[in-house]
């Protein structure tokens, strides 16, 4: 992240959310909706309860706010095929069929809540549209490889 932090205890509770909870996410997609998750529906403020005990939750809350800020746009910038494989690799850590993943996120479109608050909006729709496409690309591979079992030579056409 940019240095856009006053030196001091904001600092030091955006650091150690990114090296005792973010560090533990395997992509960055697990680390916007977890961010997402810590911020209230009704106030847009974010909440933490570890970092909150460490320090002040206004820190906290500013520690989290900026996080998930940076990971918007990291995720905002990337190309469609990088973006195809950050959803995937949220995919694959997750406990979940991905087939199932990919109909509730095609339907509920949840990865909508997860857009941080008073960004850009020509970007946020970049990153909503990337990862609709992105969704569908992998709903293709998925049914294409689940059409023909991986590693069996297709069988022969009949004969005419």
């Amino acid at each position: 992240m940019k240095d856009a932090f006053k030196p001091g205890l904001l600092r030091s509770a955006y650091d150690d959310l990114l090296n005792r909870t973010l560090a533990k996410i395997p992509s960055e997609f697990g680390r916007l909706i977890y961010l997402a998750s810590t911020r209230d529906y009704n106030s847009g403020s974010y909440h933490h309860e570890g970092l909150s005990t460490r320090f002040t939750s206004e820190d906290a809350s500013a520690a989290l706010w900026a996080a998930h800020r940076e990971i918007f746009w990291r995720l905002a910038s990337l190309s469609l095929e990088e973006v195809v494989r950050e959803l995937d690799a949220y995919i694959q850590s997750s406990h979940e069929q991905c087939d199932e993943i990919l109909h509730a996120w095609l339907e509920l479109e949840p990865y909508r809540v997860a857009i941080p608050m008073d960004v850009d909006p020509i970007m946020a729709q970049l990153l909503l549209s990337n990862i609709k496409i992105g969704l569908e690309v992998l709903r293709i591979r998925q049914k294409k490889n689940s059409a023909s079992p991986s590693g069996a030579w297709p069988l022969p056409s009949p004969a005419r």
